[in-house]
């Protein structure tokens, strides 16, 4: 019989999966949200190349610099405090541009302001999320977080109008649902009752672990934004349209199953082994890069990583290194790699004459160096936790065969 999961299970309550579910899902499909109504602004009004640069630079860079505030905001005011302020600004900040005349005119100040809005408050939203779970169960959440997210985008994109006015409505009515939900479950603080020492930036980047981590993940994220930039050149906006999807739908499927396993073998190994393989992807286009079937295999190994990568690289990995009531330091310099990808994409956009074969070799390359410093990284979750499920497992295995056995025994006599 198959056995059926409970939230509790996990370790964690029903009420504090709900807050963190509600908090961060909202957040990431806002995010997408608010992404999707810049690029429709930046399409509908024929945007120059130098303006949509400057649009998503101004976008990304802001996203990361409020983080940091965001980071030093929470040593100065309690955390829940700033999280409903953060909503609310959101909210805020998605209607503001209707107040205005031709909004699509201004999308530079609309992209400053949502990105405000966005990353003041995210360093504590995931701080909150770390300490709401704990080793054994906080890949497997953050794994059923990230699929669900990834799942509304298609969703999010059939309500978007041609109407840029309702876009900023339904952008409101999104961020403000998130509020209005969270206010309901009355969330509590989740801070130690001691009160630790302040951590300072520069203490953050002094830890080793965190940085044999955070090394590959800023290579794999300045790679993967450059290298989308030759993809799209190289395979036509068609083609590349089509494996972002696939590459979209197996990467939603990953992020479930990489949270899993993730609780169960480590997330070092998960790491390692997404690394490898999607240096084996970009060997294999570097190599067959005339051949369709090398681009799928591409797109799904890359769907793969992608998966792993977000439940390691933006929730779990940074909330197992850091200490409780100090964890957003932590989370504002880890999430920059993937923010960072996205503006290095933006500044590659010049550099799409070198040869694709080179960019995927010299990729490749970088991805397999990128695995050098995990060698030497510590596994976050311990190994006494590993063992123990490795032993459940074993015994859960010795009793169904026992029990088969006992059976047979007994229909025989």
């Amino acid at each position: 019989m198959t056995k059926v999961y409970r939230v509790t299970d996990f370790g964690i309550g029903l009420k504090d999966f709900l807050v963190v579910f509600v908090l961060l899902f909202n957040t990431f499909s806002w995010l997408f949200l608010t992404r999707r109504i810049i690029s429709t602004i930046l399409s509908d009004q024929g945007a120059t190349a130098q303006l949509i640069l400057v649009t998503w630079s101004v976008y990304d860079l802001t996203l990361i610099g409020s983080a940091i505030v965001g980071a030093i905001l929470c040593s100065r005011v309690r955390r829940l405090q700033l999280i409903y302020f953060w909503l609310l600004l959101g909210t805020i900040a998605s209607i503001i541009p209707s107040l205005i005349p031709n909004p699509k005119t201004h999308v530079l100040g609309i992209s400053f302001l949502w990105s405000v809005a966005l990353g003041l408050g995210t360093p504590a939203s995931f701080a909150y999320f770390a300490d709401s779970t704990v080793f054994e169960n906080r890949g497997r959440i953050c794994g059923i977080i990230s699929f669900t997210s990834n799942l509304s985008a298609p969703f999010i994109v059939l309500f978007l109008t041609t109407d840029t006015t309702l876009n900023f409505i339904l952008s409101m009515v999104w961020r403000g649902l998130g509020l209005l939900l969270l206010l309901a479950l009355k969330p509590q603080e989740k801070l130690p009752p001691e009160k630790s020492k302040p951590v300072s930036f520069m203490t953050v980047l002094r830890n080793r672990s965190f940085l044999l981590y955070l090394l590959p993940w800023l290579m794999f994220s300045m790679i993967d934004g450059f290298e989308k930039i030759i993809f799209q050149n190289f395979l036509g906006t068609e083609l590349f349209d089509l494996l972002r999807i696939v590459g979209a739908l197996i990467g939603t499927a990953s992020a479930f199953i990489g949270g899993i396993l993730s609780d169960l073998v480590g997330r070092k190994r998960m790491v390692i082994y997404g690394f490898v393989s999607l240096g084996l992807a970009y060997a294999a286009v570097g190599v067959a890069s005339a051949s369709y079937v090398s681009w799928y295999f591409y797109a799904v190994i890359d769907g793969i990583a992608w998966g792993i990568f977000t439940v390691a690289f933006v929730l779990t990995l940074w909330g197992d290194l850091s200490p409780p009531g100090s964890r957003e330091k932590y989370y504002a310099i880890g999430s920059i790699p993937f923010f960072l990808a996205e503006f290095v994409g933006v500044i590659s956009v010049p550099l799409v004459w070198i040869p694709p074969n080179a960019a995927f070799s010299v990729a490749s390359l970088f991805l397999f160096l990128a695995v050098l410093p995990l060698m030497y990284a510590q596994e976050t979750l311990p190994e006494k936790k590993i063992e123990l499920r490795r032993l459940k497992g074993y015994a859960a295995q010795a009793k169904k065969l026992t029990e088969k056995y006992t059976k047979k025994s007994e229909s025989k006599s």
